[in-house]
């Protein structure tokens, strides 16, 4: 029994005794949440390695290691036995920051059940019940094929309803019916001599040996003939003409007839994941193909994750057969408990390697191929749901000015100009609440003499929404102006005179008090100062000035620039912008030596302009 009133001892403590053997270290947070499992060859030195100061770490690591409040440890045989408990407490705890696997589905596979008469029937859950599973499959279609060739080749009954339960008036196992009954194929009535003997057949087609399994129907075929027992020989023919048929379809993507897995590993920044390929080669055909996405990868390199979706794969629920070789597209930071659990599973040594040339080469390329192409598909995704969801802040905004619509599309307006010098306007537009810079827009004022806001505003929206009208581009769901009761009534007025007031919302957003105005309403309205709805009007209304305040700098700058350059006896409009982009700007030029300038324009014409900035 614990004294709970004993102090607790620190991690410093519990560190500084740790074993130099094998096992499994958990980190956990001050509420007792498993926060890191990881796995050691010494625990000791491992464990030591994520306190000193001196050890280069990533953001994320550093994280995790200022929420360490305890530990614990469990010490185990091997680092094969480590590697094994550290994959089952991963899918116990789920720790923060562990890698994590992304699965938008269960795959499927195809099941062997642990009985005198082993069902094989195809399934999306394993069940921990010495059953055995094949797969995972990543599709459907292939599994189906596959389940297809079993039936032909084996006359075994492989539908998912024929599963095995209890008679209760008798106490006897039972099978329920099914459509092969109707054609007297069902195999639940099996000697089961002869049905163990097909089961073992079905786990080498399942398992990619159709060589083997040929050579086998052929001998046993031959058999048969000879004993005159034409009815099994027919038997055996169609059997072994189902496996051929099969195994022709299988891709031969090595010369050499030899069993491998090939794993391969991308990651996409934008989206912050990675997609795992799994490649099996069965006697030199490829006969499956898997991937998994990885998230929580932040700051790991691509050997840390292709560690883990290696690990994960022979020691998870895919009960998977080990091949004779193991080809890597990036070194392992430790290779020696995956090398010693594959020895123990196989009985003999599996080379894990990564392949620098030849075919095995053009295999890692061929899976990385894949790997990106899920990612793509995944980022796709992403973006699809990303538009399909409304943030808060546009659902708030409709409810706090009560608007028709959801004002998913925003575009707002604002004026720049200098004592009514340059005169311009910008237009930026904001979809789901976030900028999309592409659609921006700059109005240079064309009609509006001096430093008139109300007037400028009237001509950008009569020309905005005139060219939408004539072009039949997508109207937004709401017109924001910069400004009160005055720049919201020249707006309206624009969009009147052009006939399409009415066809979104409009508001005038006014810095000052941040007080909305709407068309028709006397009073604005004051929509609370921490609403995301507001920040997003000022967002909007901050960026359209930021953009406008730019262009005016911009024009301005340009103009200037021109003028002083084009007063020189000689520079004219593209000279002046010649030396503007090589030099960048007129002070660089002033400060240029003969030489340069001559460089840049001539002999003549450079010793002009160094004369006109010298003098």
């Amino acid at each position: 029994m614990t004294d709970e009133s004993s102090p607790k001892v620190s991690v410093e403590e519990k560190v500084a005794n740790l074993p130099t053997s094998p096992g499994v270290y958990i980190y956990k947070d001050a509420n007792d949440s498993v926060l890191y499992v990881g796995k050691a060859k010494r625990l000791r030195n491992r464990v030591r390695s994520y306190f000193q100061e001196s050890r280069p770490v990533d953001g994320r690591i550093k994280t995790m290691v200022s929420k360490i409040d305890d530990l614990e440890v469990v010490v185990t045989d091997s680092e094969a036995e480590a590697l094994i408990l550290e994959n089952n407490l991963i899918k116990q705890y789920e720790p923060r920051y562990n890698i994590m696997y992304r699965d938008d589905k269960s795959y499927p596979y195809i099941c062997i059940t642990n009985e005198d008469k082993p069902r094989v029937f195809p399934t999306r859950t394993v069940i921990k019940d010495k059953s055995k599973y094949f797969g995972p499959y990543d599709n459907v279609g292939a599994m189906k094929r596959m389940l297809e060739t079993i039936r032909k080749a084996f006359g075994l009954c492989t539908c998912a309803v024929s599963q095995k339960t209890i008679d209760k008036t008798r106490g006897v196992p039972k099978w329920h019916s099914c459509f092969d009954d109707y054609l007297e194929n069902c195999s639940g009535d099996w000697d089961t001599e002869v049905y163990q003997a097909t089961i073992a057949k079905v786990e080498r087609m399942l398992n990619g040996q159709t060589d083997t399994l040929l050579r086998e129907l052929k001998e046993e075929m031959q058999i048969a003939s000879d004993a005159l027992a034409f009815e099994e020989a027919a038997r055996l023919r169609d059997s072994l003409q189902a496996v051929e048929h099969y195994s022709q379809k299988m891709k031969m993507v090595v010369s050499k007839k030899v069993d491998r897995d090939v794993f391969a590993i991308r990651k996409d920044e934008e989206i912050g994941e990675a997609c795992g390929v799994l490649f099996k080669v069965r006697e030199g055909k490829m006969i499956g193909k898997f991937h998994r996405y990885l998230k929580n990868i932040d700051g790991l390199d691509m050997g840390e994750m292709l560690q883990s979706f290696v690990e994960d794969y022979y020691t998870g629920q895919y009960t998977a057969a080990i091949p004779d070789e193991v080809y890597l597209s990036h070194p392992l930071p430790e290779t020696e408990p995956l090398e010693q659990y594959l020895q123990q599973e196989r009985g003999k040594i599996v080379p894990v390697k990564v392949p620098k040339i030849g075919e095995k080469k053009q295999l890692i390329k061929m899976a990385q191929a894949n790997a990106k192409l899920h990612l793509n598909e995944r980022a796709l995704e992403k973006e699809k749901a990303e538009r399909s969801r409304i943030p808060q802040a546009v659902k708030d905004l409709k409810e706090h000015l009560k608007l028709d619509r959801l004002p998913r599309r925003i575009e707002c307006f604002d004026n720049s100009n200098l004592q009514g010098t340059d005169p311009v306007a910008s237009m930026v537009c904001f979809v789901d609440a976030r900028p999309r810079k592409s659609e921006y827009k700059r109005f240079n004022i064309k009609t509006v003499v001096g430093p008139d806001d109300f007037a400028s505003m009237k001509e950008v929206l009569k020309r905005r929404y005139k060219r939408v009208q004539k072009e039949g581009s997508q109207i937004p769901d709401l017109i924001v102006v910069d400004g009160g009761k005055g720049q919201l009534s020249a707006a309206v007025e624009a969009l009147k005179e052009i006939d399409f007031y009415g066809e979104c919302d409009i508001i005038g957003l006014a810095k000052r008090l941040e007080e909305v105005f709407l068309p028709g309403y006397r009073d604005p309205i004051m929509i609370p100062k921490k609403s995301s709805a507001l920040k997003l009007l000022q967002n909007a209304r901050d960026e359209a000035h930021r953009f406008a305040i730019t262009f005016h700098r911009n024009k301005r700058t340009k103009r200037t620039v021109k003028t002083e350059l084009r007063q020189i006896d000689g520079v004219g409009e593209k000279t002046a912008q010649k030396l503007l982009k090589q030099f960048g700007s007129v002070k660089k030029i002033k400060e240029a030596d003969l030489q340069s300038l001559q460089n840049s324009v001539g002999k003549s014409l450079g010793k002009k302009v160094h004369n006109y900035f010298d003098s």
